[in-house]
Protein backbone atom coordinates (compact mmCIF):
# COMPACT_ATOMS: atom_id res chain seq x y z
CA UNK A 1 0.00 0.00 0.00
CA UNK A 2 1.33 3.11 -1.00
CA UNK A 3 1.09 6.53 1.62
CA UNK A 4 -0.82 9.16 -0.50
CA UNK A 5 1.20 12.17 -1.61
CA UNK A 6 1.47 15.10 0.99
CA UNK A 7 1.19 18.83 -0.49
CA UNK A 8 1.14 21.71 1.73
CA UNK A 9 -0.22 25.49 -0.46
CA UNK A 10 1.54 28.29 1.52
CA UNK A 11 0.04 32.03 0.54
CA UNK A 12 0.88 35.12 2.66
CA UNK A 13 -2.94 35.10 4.78
CA UNK A 14 -3.86 31.63 4.52
CA UNK A 15 -7.55 32.85 3.96
CA UNK A 16 -8.78 32.72 0.43
CA UNK A 17 -6.26 31.08 -2.32
CA UNK A 18 -4.19 28.64 -0.20
CA UNK A 19 -7.38 27.78 1.61
CA UNK A 20 -9.47 27.34 -2.03
CA UNK A 21 -5.75 25.57 -3.56
CA UNK A 22 -6.32 23.28 -0.06
CA UNK A 23 -9.87 22.20 -0.36
CA UNK A 24 -9.95 21.96 -4.05
CA UNK A 25 -7.16 18.93 -3.83
CA UNK A 26 -8.97 17.13 -1.45
CA UNK A 27 -12.20 17.69 -3.95
CA UNK A 28 -10.22 16.38 -6.57
CA UNK A 29 -7.93 13.51 -5.40
CA UNK A 30 -8.78 12.18 -2.05
CA UNK A 31 -7.81 8.73 -2.39
CA UNK A 32 -4.14 10.22 -3.66
CA UNK A 33 -3.13 13.55 -1.66
CA UNK A 34 -3.24 14.82 1.35
CA UNK A 35 -4.01 18.61 1.48
CA UNK A 36 -2.78 21.48 3.95
CA UNK A 37 -2.52 25.30 3.65
CA UNK A 38 -0.65 27.83 5.66
CA UNK A 39 -0.09 31.18 5.89
CA UNK A 40 3.38 33.31 6.87
CA UNK A 41 1.31 36.03 8.48
CA UNK A 42 -2.44 34.13 9.05
CA UNK A 43 -5.62 35.57 9.40
CA UNK A 44 -9.07 33.74 9.37
CA UNK A 45 -10.42 32.33 6.19
CA UNK A 46 -12.23 34.77 3.80
CA UNK A 47 -16.14 33.75 4.40
CA UNK A 48 -16.35 34.72 0.17
CA UNK A 49 -13.43 32.13 -0.40
CA UNK A 50 -15.49 29.36 1.43
CA UNK A 51 -18.81 30.31 -0.31
CA UNK A 52 -17.68 29.88 -3.41
CA UNK A 53 -16.24 26.55 -2.66
CA UNK A 54 -19.28 25.87 -1.58
CA UNK A 55 -21.48 27.23 -4.66
CA UNK A 56 -18.67 24.47 -6.50
CA UNK A 57 -19.65 21.77 -4.41
CA UNK A 58 -16.81 21.67 -2.32
CA UNK A 59 -16.94 20.58 1.24
CA UNK A 60 -15.32 23.37 3.32
CA UNK A 61 -15.70 21.68 6.99
CA UNK A 62 -12.33 21.96 9.12
CA UNK A 63 -10.74 24.63 6.86
CA UNK A 64 -9.35 27.10 9.08
CA UNK A 65 -6.28 29.59 8.72
CA UNK A 66 -2.71 27.90 10.54
CA UNK A 67 0.38 29.31 10.72
CA UNK A 68 3.21 28.15 8.55
CA UNK A 69 5.05 27.03 11.90
CA UNK A 70 2.12 24.63 12.83
CA UNK A 71 4.07 22.45 9.82
CA UNK A 72 7.38 22.42 11.47
CA UNK A 73 9.56 19.36 10.74
CA UNK A 74 6.72 17.99 8.52
CA UNK A 75 7.88 16.42 5.37
CA UNK A 76 5.82 17.19 2.33
CA UNK A 77 6.27 16.31 -1.08
CA UNK A 78 5.33 19.36 -2.38
CA UNK A 79 4.83 22.67 -1.37
CA UNK A 80 3.01 24.96 -3.19
CA UNK A 81 3.10 28.56 -3.37
CA UNK A 82 0.19 30.53 -4.49
CA UNK A 83 1.64 34.39 -4.61
CA UNK A 84 4.35 35.88 -5.13
CA UNK A 85 5.25 37.22 -1.85
CA UNK A 86 5.08 33.61 0.13
CA UNK A 87 6.90 32.09 -2.83
CA UNK A 88 10.12 34.65 -1.96
CA UNK A 89 9.66 34.33 1.72
CA UNK A 90 9.10 30.42 1.67
CA UNK A 91 12.24 29.47 -0.95
CA UNK A 92 13.21 27.44 1.24
CA UNK A 93 11.38 25.13 3.80
CA UNK A 94 13.18 22.38 5.11
CA UNK A 95 11.10 19.05 5.15
CA UNK A 96 9.73 20.16 1.17
CA UNK A 97 10.46 17.86 -1.35
CA UNK A 98 9.28 19.67 -4.38
CA UNK A 99 8.90 23.58 -4.50
CA UNK A 100 6.14 25.31 -6.92
CA UNK A 101 5.71 28.30 -7.09
CA UNK A 102 1.73 29.38 -8.65
CA UNK A 103 1.36 32.85 -8.69
CA UNK A 104 -2.72 34.36 -8.85
CA UNK A 105 -4.07 37.43 -8.05
CA UNK A 106 -5.44 38.17 -4.49
CA UNK A 107 -9.59 37.92 -5.33
CA UNK A 108 -9.92 40.19 -1.78
CA UNK A 109 -8.25 43.25 -3.61
CA UNK A 110 -9.48 42.39 -7.23
CA UNK A 111 -12.68 45.14 -7.78
CA UNK A 112 -14.03 42.51 -10.19
CA UNK A 113 -17.62 40.88 -9.20
CA UNK A 114 -16.93 37.94 -9.49
CA UNK A 115 -13.36 38.00 -8.21
CA UNK A 116 -13.16 34.90 -6.04
CA UNK A 117 -15.27 33.03 -8.48
CA UNK A 118 -12.54 33.54 -10.84
CA UNK A 119 -9.59 32.85 -8.50
CA UNK A 120 -11.40 29.59 -7.82
CA UNK A 121 -11.60 28.54 -11.53
CA UNK A 122 -8.05 28.90 -11.86
CA UNK A 123 -6.83 27.87 -9.31
CA UNK A 124 -9.23 24.60 -9.81
CA UNK A 125 -8.19 24.49 -13.21
CA UNK A 126 -4.21 24.41 -11.93
CA UNK A 127 -4.92 21.54 -9.28
CA UNK A 128 -6.60 19.65 -11.93
CA UNK A 129 -3.63 19.95 -14.61
CA UNK A 130 -0.87 19.23 -11.35
CA UNK A 131 -3.02 15.60 -10.50
CA UNK A 132 -2.90 14.51 -14.04
CA UNK A 133 0.97 15.31 -14.87
CA UNK A 134 2.25 13.95 -11.07
CA UNK A 135 -0.16 11.16 -11.70
CA UNK A 136 1.12 10.06 -15.12
CA UNK A 137 4.56 9.38 -13.32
Amino acid sequence: MTSKTRVLFLCVANSARSQMAEALLRHTDPDGYEAFSAGTLPNEVDPRARMALEQLGVVTDGLRSKSLDEFAGEHFDYVITLCDKAAFECSTLPGAGEYLAWNFADPATNQQANAYKHTLHEIHERIKMFVLVKSKR
